[in-house]
């Protein structure tokens, strides 16, 4: 299912015919992209983004969460996830990239926005989280300026490379969102 997000943006759960421009998306901004993201080395081909689109589509079918490739003017340029969906407990957590240019345009955001949206008033789920490394100051500002809340620090949470990096853990509740 495609979520329209405006006139500009659009989120679009990924298929297979997505791998080839999503693929050469992710090798040209290599660079921008290895800083925070642990699983770009082992990115080496259409065949590696055709795996992640196979479990994303096994967790949709699973009702365990979805991949939505991020339309802007017609033209992918990164991507909003849905990790799991915690049935049980009314949960779920957001993950997303986007190449270098079009950072700082507010695409991010609004695509959250509307993801959100969609989790809390179709999904009818009640928590959102979104974790970020201490250091990745662009991702963080998507949460903050959301009005999740900052619940804490995760010591060493994620392996990156060579080194470990600390995350920034935010949440947002049903009753907390504010419609924008």
């Amino acid at each position: 299912m495609d979520l329209i997000v405006n006139k500009n943006v659009k989120l679009k759960e990924v298929e297979m015919e997505d791998a080839p421009s999503l693929y050469a998306l992710i090798h040209a901004n290599r660079g921008h992209l290895r800083r925070f993201l642990g699983w770009i080395d082992a990115t080496e081909g259409t065949a590696d983004i055709e795996m992640f689109i196979a479990g994303s589509r096994q967790r949709r079918m699973m009702q365990n969460g979805t991949d939505y490739g991020l339309w802007y003017k017609g033209r992918i340029v990164g991507v909003v996830g849905l990790h799991y969906m915690d049935w049980i407990n009314h949960c779920t957590s957001i993950g997303y990239w986007i190449i270098e240019n079009m950072q700082g345009k507010g695409i991010m955001t609004a695509a959250v926005s509307r993801l959100i949206r969609y989790v809390f008033d179709e999904l009818g789920l009640n928590r959102v989280e979104i974790r970020c490394a201490v250091e990745n100051e662009k991702s963080r500002a998507i949460p903050e300026r959301l009005g999740f809340t900052r619940e804490g620090q995760i010591r060493q949470g994620e392996w990156l490379y060579d080194h470990y990096v600390d995350h920034i853990v935010y949440g947002l509740l049903k009753n907390e969102w504010r419609r924008a």
